[in-house]
């Protein structure tokens, strides 16, 4: 029971990685807020107090300043505080060369992935500040380390997210604030199978064959192997571990082409 007696508020947890997420802070002890414009993040909350879990739902716009402030007070007036950050909303956008992306669709993405973040993170640092420590994790992506030619909006997304996170966790860190960030690979999700399918209308072949190819390990993450690494983060065997990223890929970062032995 890692989180007994601590707070965990959780963006984008009404599917994927966020409701995993949830659901294992739940079993090792925490009380989650799973917030999410989804609505059906109210129906996730209340299987899990079903199961005898202490969990709220608060639906919200992650671009919104009220949204992020409201959901930030919910967890505050429930419980007194939050301990545990999981800065998780995000959106995969368009497949498109940069030429061929939509702008609005481009302002989405950078709203989603990059001020959702921000702004999570604006709201919820001072009330860690307050009580004295915290930890937060900031959902980046592979992405934010190489570039992926077809999703400059989300890689750029991204690529700002870690520069948030390691600019971040040098200003609160002698607060006992840490902050880091996620770098998933391809994971599967619905994310990834969108992806797969937009490839897929403008004539690509083969695409989730390829993308698995180009993984040494041979095949996407788990959301459990993904969600391991965020309760590690947040737990107290982290507490010297701030400023950082952490790749859950199967090695594809490490080794971009995959193998020429298999």
């Amino acid at each position: 029971m890692r989180f007994e007696g601590k707070v965990a508020v959780i963006t984008g947890a009404a599917n994927g990685i966020g409701l995993e997420a949830a659901q294992g802070f739940c079993r090792e002890g925490a009380k989650v807020l799973l917030v999410d414009r989804d609505a059906a993040g109210e129906a996730r909350a209340a299987a899990l107090r079903a199961e005898g879990f202490e969990a709220r739902f608060q639906q919200a716009d992650v671009t919104k300043s009220e949204d992020v402030r409201g959901y930030v007070e919910a967890a505050v007036d429930a419980w007194g505080g939050i301990h545990c950050f999981f800065n998780n909303a995000g959106i995969e956008g368009k497949v498109a060369a940069v030429q061929d992306q939509d702008e609005a669709d481009f302002d989405r993405v950078i709203a989603v992935n990059l001020r959702g973040v921000f702004l999570g993170l604006k709201h919820v640092l001072p009330v860690m500040i307050r009580q004295g420590g915290g930890a937060v994790v900031n959902t980046a992506s592979t992405a934010a380390l190489v570039g992926s030619a077809g999703i400059s909006p989300y890689t750029a997304s991204k690529h700002a997210v870690l520069g948030l996170t390691r600019s971040v966790s040098g200003e609160v860190a002698r607060q006992g604030v840490r902050v880091n960030a996620l770098c998933p690979g391809p994971t599967d999700t619905r994310m990834i199978h969108s992806l797969e399918d937009q490839a897929s209308a403008l004539g690509s072949n083969d695409v989730a064959e390829r993308y698995r190819a180009a993984i040494p390990l041979g095949r996407y993450a788990t959301v459990t192997e993904v969600v391991a690494m965020v309760l590690f983060l947040c737990s107290d065997a982290a507490t010297a571990i701030t400023g950082g990223q952490f790749q859950v890929d199967g090695g594809r970062t490490a080794c971009p082409g995959g193998s020429a032995l298999r």
